[in-house]
C-alpha cells in the first residue's frame, strides 16, 4: 500500500498546481482587462457617461478625448459633465464647448451640464453648449468676462540697479513687458483684444441659451451669480444636484428605471499631480510673463 500511495502523490500534486496557476493567471487577466478596458460591461445595459472637469482649465485634451470616448459607444445614451472648476484659460474653454457641441450634432446624445461649488468664467463657457445646465441654489457661476493680468517690475528693477534691454522687430513685439510702463497705444490695443475675446463669450452664451445678444450683453459684466439668480437671469435651467442632473439625461434619452453610471478611471503621473496642486494653490501664477486671456473668476 505504501508505494501505491507514493506513486498517487505526485499527480496530485501535479493537479493543484495546475489549478493554481489557472486561479494566477485568470486574476491577472482579469486585472489587466479591467485596467484596459474600464468600460467593460457584458450585461449590455444603457448608461450615462460622467465626464468632470475640475478644477482651473489648463488643458482641453484629455476631456475631448473623454467626450470623443462615450460618443463613440452605444451602450451611452447621455453624458453628464460635472462642472467645479472657476474657469481658466481661453483655447482650452473654447476647445472643449466645440467639442461638447459635436458631440450634441454627431452622435445625437444629450449633454447635461450639473454645477457643483463653481461653475464660472471658463466653467460656465463650457456649460453653455449643454442642452441643459443643472446648477445647485448656491452654485456661484456666471462671471462672462475676459481677464488680462500683468506685472510691472520697472521700478523694483531701478530700485535694485537692473535695467532691462530689448531688441525688438516692432513697436507692439513687447506689448505687456514686465520691464517698462505700458503706453496707451499698447492698452488700446490689447483691450480691443480683450473685447474681441468677450464678445466671442457672449456669443457663445446667446447661441447656447437661445438668447438675444443684447440680453446677454447687461449679464456679460464679469459679475457672478448664484445658481438661484442664474436661473432667474435664464443661464440655469434647473436647481438640483448630482443625481438630479444624471436622471434627467437619462430621461432625455429615454432610458428606463435606475441609469447605471460609467466614468472614466483616472489615471496620474506624478507630474499630474504636481500640477494639479500648483494649480490648485496658485490658480494665477504664471511660469513666464507672455500676455495671455483667461476667462478665469478673479477671485
Amino acid at each position: 500500500m505504501g508505494p501505491q500511495a507514493d506513486t498517487a502523490a505526485p499527480p496530485k500534486r501535479s493537479m493543484l498546481r495546475r489549478i493554481l496557476w489557472a486561479i494566477v493567471i485568470g486574476g491577472g487577466a482579469l486585472i489587466l482587462i479591467n485596467a484596459l478596458l474600464p468600460d467593460l460591461d457584458l450585461s449590455g445595459q444603457d448608461r450615462v457617461a460622467l465626464i468632470r472637469v475640475e478644477g482651473v482649465i489648463l488643458d482641453a485634451q484629455a476631456t475631448i478625448s473623454e467626450l470623443k470616448h462615450y460618443s463613440e459607444n452605444p451602450l451611452v445614451k447621455a453624458i453628464v459633465l460635472r462642472i467645479d472648476s472657476p474657469g481658466g484659460g481661453v483655447v482650452p474653454s473654447q476647445e472643449i464647448h466645440d467639442a461638447v457641441k459635436r458631440v450634441k450634432n454627431k452622435s445625437n446624445k444629450a449633454v447635461i451640464a450639473s454645477m457643483g461649488t463653481v461653475a464660472a468664467s471658463g466653467g460656465y463657457y463650457i456649460a453653455a453648449a449643454t442642452d441643459r445646465i443643472i446648477a445647485n441654489p448656491g452654485t456661484l457661476t456666471g462671471s462672462i468676462g475676459v481677464i488680462m493680468e500683468m506685472a510691472n517690475f520697472e521700478g523694483l528693477m531701478k530700485k535694485v540697479g537692473v535695467e532691462g534691454v530689448v531688441i525688438k522687430s516692432g513697436r507692439f513685439k513687447d506689448v505687456g513687458s514686465p520691464i517698462r510702463k505700458m503706453s496707451e497705444e499698447e492698452r488700446k490695443l490689447l483691450q480691443s483684444v480683450m473685447d474681441d475675446v468677450h464678445h466671442q463669450f457672449i456669443q457663445a452664451v446667446a447661441d447656447g441659451r437661445s438668447l438675444e445678444v443684447s440680453e446677454v450683453e447687461p449679464l456679460a459684466d464679469g459679475r457672478i451669480y448664484t445658481g438661484r439668480q442664474a436661473k432667474e437671469a435664464r443661464l440655469v435651467d434647473e436647481l438640483g444636484d448630482l443625481d438630479d442632473a444624471i436622471h434627467i439625461a437619462a430621461d432625455i434619452a429615454g432610458m428606463e428605471g435606475e441609469p447605471k453610471v460609467v466614468e472614466p478611471r483616472k489615471r496620474f503621473s506624478i507630474r499630474d499631480i504636481i500640477e494639479s496642486r500648483w494649480a490648485s494653490v496658485f490658480p494665477k501664477l504664471e511660469l513666464d510673463t507672455g500676455v495671455k486671456l483667461k476667462y478665469l473668476m478673479a477671485f
